[in-house]
């Protein structure tokens, strides 16, 4: 009698003794072919899985970066008020980008680098009193100008930051220029040392200092003012350093009318004040307390050779 095995689901049925083949037919080397592809799918899918991450990072990464070099080009270093924007720094060097060889940071980051004036390059502020002690400039120069040569040296109150060598060198180059006084062939100035014999001092003192020289008891010009007493020109530090208000245009173009100024009464020279509406203010005129229509100046000469003059202050 021949007898026969149901297979439950399959719907029909198949000799005792067989199986459905699904057993039998997975020997040893079946086994490990299959579970080498078992091994090579999940392979597979665990690299697709890096891949899309990594490809994820990166496309995150490059973004945020390239979203601040774009900034920083678009965007470069505000301009000063005062500062010439063509000397605003480039989009490269604005950028932050370390030149082949160098690191992003200074590589002294204790100095600071000097400007015109002896001022120090970094936004320090402006001491409002000293100790009242001067050093003076140890720099000496030739003559200037075609008249007899007022001797002239330069101090510095102590702790004010400004080195008295580069503001001699400055006050010096201020005097000799042909704008300047000795475009008159009446006046002459010569630079002298620390010990020498002069007829007139420069003096760079702190605003609390320089209130105490310049007797300044007018509240409005308290702390801001520079003066001749006798025969000492006293600039205010704060001036030196940071300009004037009303005057548009470079700080070292303001320590031009300074000095222009204060040894302009040196010389002789009384107050002026604007000539008219557009034109030049007189380099003797007060310009820190307001221009009256004229445009800021600093020297007493155009470039032509022609005295900037304004009607005589009584």
């Amino acid at each position: 009698m021949k007898i026969t095995k149901i297979l439950p689901n399959k719907g029909f049925t198949m000799p005792a003794g067989h199986s459905t083949g699904r057993r039998s037919a997975l020997g040893p080397r079946a086994k490990r072919r299959a579970e080498r592809r078992r091994r090579l799918r999940r392979t597979v899918l665990g690299s697709a899985a890096v891949v899309a991450v990594s490809a994820t990072a990166y496309a995150i990464v490059p973004l945020d970066d390239a979203a601040s070099v774009s900034d920083s080009v678009a965007a470069p270093a505000a301009v000063a008020p005062d500062q010439d924007p063509a000397a605003a720094p480039s989009p490269s060097a604005s950028s932050g980008s370390p030149s082949p060889g160098h690191s992003a940071a200074s590589p002294n980051p204790g100095a600071a680098s000097s400007k015109p004036g002896g001022g120090s390059s970094a936004a320090a502020p402006v001491p409002q009193s000293g100790p009242g002690v001067f050093a003076a400039s140890s720099r000496s120069g030739q003559p200037q100008g075609k008249g007899t040569a007022r001797r002239w040296r330069i101090e510095v109150e102590e702790g004010s930051g400004v080195d008295p060598n580069a503001a001699a060198q400055s006050v010096e180059a201020i005097l000799g220029d042909p704008r300047g006084w000795t475009r008159d062939p009446a006046y002459g100035f010569q630079l002298v040392g620390a010990g020498q014999p002069v007829d007139f001092t420069v003096k760079i003192a702190t605003p609390t200092t320089t209130d105490r020289l310049c007797e300044v008891v007018t509240p409005e010009l308290v702390g801001e003012t520079n003066c001749r007493a006798g025969h000492t020109v006293v600039v205010n530090l704060k001036r030196w350093q940071e300009g004037s208000p009303q005057f548009k245009g470079p700080v070292e173009e303001y320590r031009a009318l300074i000095v222009n100024h204060e040894v302009g009464h040196e010389i002789g020279r009384d107050h002026e004040t604007c000539p008219g509406p557009g034109k030049p203010a007189p380099a003797m005129m007060q310009q820190i307390k307001g221009l009256l229509g004229c445009q800021a100046n600093a020297w007493p000469f155009d470039g032509k050779g022609t005295y900037l003059s304004g009607p005589n202050v009584p």
